[in-house]
């Protein structure tokens, strides 16, 4: 049999007749739960915290699906200056600055950056995360990256690939505050 996902578009209705099918079933087989704890539990397959969550988004008119739709994770970089990170990120990387963000003048930047379908923020806030942090990205073509990286003669960097890393061979390359960027060219399997 196929293996596949199962969707439910629920209403406050639907998730009552869910758990008290639930509880129906759980007590033919022996086994006594109260409404509330049903209620929870079909709350929590929905992808929600508890019963309270579920309803808040029921009432709110919002139509929800289960499990929670998620896309790309993003990636945040601690970086100590955005403007030596974003020298090596768009003059090295290729990557473009797709947005700024400073809630002051004089307060600490955050940035998305881009190539292709990759996304980065970079973050001058000492609150988003450490320094030294990995971002793994799939390539098509790692040694054609390769080249392009070391084409470029004003950074004095030689990155290589590794042919022996999990996944397939990897390019990887650490920007000015000791974060790891690995570029992956998949192995088909």
């Amino acid at each position: 049999m196929p293996r596949g996902r199962l969707t439910v578009t629920y209403s406050n209705d639907s998730a009552k007749k869910l758990a008290k099918l639930l509880r129906n079933n759980l007590s033919r087989a022996g086994v006594e739960i109260p409404h509330s704890l049903a209620l929870e539990m079909i709350s929590q397959l929905a992808g929600f915290r508890d019963w309270n969550a579920l309803t808040a988004v029921l009432r709110s008119g919002q139509e929800r699906t289960s499990p929670p739709a998620m896309d790309s994770a993003v990636p945040v970089l601690r970086v100590i200056s955005a403007e030596v990170a974003l020298r090596f990120y768009t003059e090295y990387l290729g990557f473009t600055v797709d947005w700024e963000h400073r809630f002051e003048p004089e307060l600490p930047l955050y940035v998305q950056i881009s190539r292709s379908k990759a996304v980065l923020h970079l973050s001058e806030h000492h609150g988003d995360g450490s320094l030294h942090g990995v971002a793994w990205f799939p390539v098509a073509d790692v040694y054609a990256l390769r080249d392009e990286l070391r084409g470029h003669s004003e950074i004095p960097l030689r990155p290589d690939v590794d042919e022996e890393s999990p996944g397939g061979p990897t390019l990887e390359v650490i920007d000015p505050y000791g974060n790891v960027l690995r570029f992956t060219q998949l192995i088909d399997s």
